[in-house]
């Protein structure tokens, strides 16, 4: 059974950024969004990696009996292999790496499986899709950035959605479609969903977009109704 087997899969899901929440009444704005939820996205940075510090271990463990949804924890950090253990054991469910890891990715792979996690890849906008062959079958989850590593507010690359597209072929082609999705994260807007969807990715990592919303529940029932990819009827039939 794969990590998404539990999650809707007739439609994109919705990927929660909590670094775009009221960071002062976290717990809070949980409750607020979840019923929109599919994940709850945790964005880790230790000034090194990216520019910035964002959320650690014991954040992450006062915020998990607050719901029961997945967090996923994607770790914008230089060293992975030192943090994976701590946010294991604070609740993460799903814990991503960047292939700029470079050596230290596969170790941090397996010690994510160790720790009972599922285990993801990052990709910056500068690095080549085929990077993540030699790891697919330790990962649940490819995640494409669309803007710079660690900045807010930037609006979605070009290249972001050809890359997607490049992803979602490679997965396919390779017979990963159905355990690895895609997720799409940076320069998520209204504007640009629907295009990230088109071009393949399962999911988006919400942030203003979703907190910031007048009326959530229109919001999301406008994303739950974007048509699913032409690929992805490919994928099912050659997966």
């Amino acid at each position: 059974m794969t990590f998404w087997h539990p999650l809707p899969t007739h439609r994109l899901l919705a990927e929660i950024s909590l670094w775009s929440a009221d960071l002062a009444n976290l717990a809070s704005e949980i409750k607020r969004i979840e019923p929109y939820t599919d994940l709850f996205h945790i964005d880790v940075a230790d000034a090194h990696f990216v520019p910035g510090l964002l959320f650690f271990p014991d954040l992450v463990a006062a915020l998990r009996p607050h719901t029961p949804k997945p967090f996923h924890v994607h770790l914008m950090v230089d060293q992975p292999l030192t943090l994976i253990d701590a946010f294991a054991e604070a609740g993460a469910d799903l814990i991503t790496v960047h292939v700029e890891n470079g050596e230290a990715v596969a170790p941090a792979l397996a010690k994510i499986r160790h720790a009972n996690c599922r285990a993801g890849l990052a990709l910056g906008l500068d690095v080549a899709p085929d990077v993540i062959i030699p790891h697919l079958s330790q990962i649940d989850i490819v995640v494409m950035m669309g803007t710079a590593l660690g900045v807010k507010g930037q609006g979605l690359s070009t290249e972001a959605c050809p890359w997607i597209a490049t992803l979602r072929h490679l997965l396919v082609q390779r017979g990963y479609a159905k355990q690895v999705k895609i997720a799409a994260d940076g320069g998520i807007r209204e504007n640009t969903v629907p295009r990230l969807r088109a071009a393949g990715a399962d999911t988006v990592v919400m942030g203003s977009l979703a907190f910031q919303s007048p009326d959530p529940a229109t919001t999301f029932q406008w994303l739950h109704s974007l048509p699913t990819p032409f690929i992805d009827t490919q994928t099912e039939e050659n997966s």
